[in-house]
């Protein structure tokens, strides 16, 4: 995972992996079978931290400001955790060539981002909201891949939410 992290998908050789994991290319063949395996593990990882954190939110007798920032904020730690992000450029790199396992992982992450929209309104015509909170991450997200390192996303996330409580809040009014 560090390796794709810290140099991307390119720098994740057979070899390279096993030199700085400290281990010979037959452990990691014993482990995961090829290098497709010990990918697919790392995006098996980082799927399941990331399911894992969506479905724990709580915003339960929040306020609609509040409940937006906590959705946008676990959103965000889950999006951007160093296990999401080698997760997110290995599907990227192999396009689907991991084969049905992949796919499986895209919808899972869906279906559970659309749980998550439903914490911020559970009206069907706000679902377009929960789209644009998900794009913008996912744009933020591919910025901060792009870079390389940490993003200050202050800016955006307080643009984020003012534009999604200044939205929801008119159509209440």
């Amino acid at each position: 995972m560090r390796c794709i992290t810290d140099e991307g998908f390119g720098a994740a050789t057979a070899k390279h992996v096993a030199e700085r994991a400290g281990v010979t290319w037959g452990v990691i063949q014993y482990h995961f079978g090829d290098r497709n395996g010990l990918l697919m593990a790392v995006v098996d990882d980082g799927v399941a931290r990331l399911l894992a954190s969506l479905s724990a939110v709580d915003v339960g007798g929040l306020e609609l400001r509040q409940r937006i920032e906590a959705v946008v904020d676990t959103a965000w730690r889950c999006y951007a955790s160093p296990t999401s992000l080698a997760a997110f450029e290995i599907l990227r790199a192999t396009r689907g060539s991991l084969g049905e396992q992949s796919y499986e992982h895209l919808l899972q992450m869906n279906e559970a981002i659309n749980r998550l929209g439903v914490l911020v309104s559970d009206d069907p015509a706000d679902s377009g909201v929960a789209d644009v909170i998900w794009a913008s991450l996912r744009g933020i997200v591919l910025a901060q891949m792009i870079i390389g390192g940490e993003f200050d996303w202050q800016a955006e996330r307080r643009a984020l939410i003012e534009m999604v409580s200044h939205y929801l809040e008119r159509e209440r009014r």
